[in-house]
This record gives C-alpha cells, structure tokens and sequence, in this order.
C-alpha cells in the first residue's frame, strides 16, 4: 500500500533564504538545535549535500521502535528549491517501510514569500497496514516552523547590528 501526507506553511520569507537552509546541510545541523525533542543528532555519514549525501538521524528515547536510520539525498534541486530524502537503513525500514520518502519544496509565492511544501510518502506491505497510523507530518511542521522562525531571527540579527 503506497500513501502520502502532506503539510504547508506560508511564509513572510523569501524562497531563497529558506533555500539557505533547507538545500544545504545546515538544515541537518539545526534540527537537533532547534528540534532535540524530533531529533537527537544528525550525522553526515557521506557527502557534501547534494545527491548522494547520506546522514543518520538519532532519535530521542522514547519513540517506540524508532532509535535511528539513514537517508540519502536522491534529489536535490537548486533551481527549483526541491529536496528529497530516501531511508536506506535503520529501523523505519525495520519497522515495515518498504519504502520512506521525504520531499521539502520551497514555492515562491511573491518577492518576500513562500510556502514550505513538506511531504512524507511511504510504501507499506500488505502485512504492516496499522504503520500507516505511524505516518505523520507533525515533525515537519514542527521543522518548518522552527527553520522559519530561526531564519527571521537570523535577519533581524543582521538588520539591527
């Protein structure tokens, strides 16, 4: 069984700047600042954030069945502000995932904003049907949110010194 979910949220930021940080690894950087409650660490176990970097995610105690996986960067699309993240190891894959994808979209929407597009899509054996209650978009939500909030922190940094 193949799904998909999706999250939206509209910004008063410049596609570009939230490109800064979603298309690069600063992004793996700040989830365990920003998010330690989604996130414990993230590790670069390969790459230099384009196509074919991999990283581990560690996640905090407490998440049943879940202590870590690998992803790997199978899209990363500059022009287009589109990321895509594949599990290739580890224990949502464990779990019964046949698949694991995450997609962040960064959509201009007019010069001083956008919208963050986060999508999970996933594919589930026919054995595993109650891990589609596991899916959820609330951790990116949460990420948009928080990256979003930290960007306009960040310019009003710069503006005021």
């Amino acid at each position: 069984m193949k799904g998909s979910r999706s999250h939206e949220l509209e910004t008063d930021i410049p596609a570009s700047q939230l490109w800064e940080v979603y298309g690069t690894l600063r992004a793996a950087e700040l989830l365990p600042e920003l998010l330690p409650h989604i996130l414990a660490k993230v590790e670069v176990v390969t790459g230099d954030g384009g196509v074919g970097t991999v990283l581990q995610l560690t996640f905090p105690p407490g998440i049943p069945g879940l202590q870590r996986y690998k992803e790997k960067f199978v899209r990363v699309d500059n022009k287009n502000y589109i990321k895509e993240a594949e599990a290739i190891d580890g224990d949502i894959l464990k779990l019964g995932f046949l698949s694991y994808l995450i997609r962040f979209e960064i959509i201009q929407k007019g010069p001083s904003s956008s919208v963050i597009r986060s999508t999970v899509e996933y594919e589930i054996g026919d054995g595993n049907p109650h891990l589609q209650a596991m899916v959820s978009t609330a951790s990116l939500a949460a990420t948009a949110e928080k990256f979003a909030e930290y960007i306009k922190e960040q310019k009003a940094a710069q503006t005021n010194t």
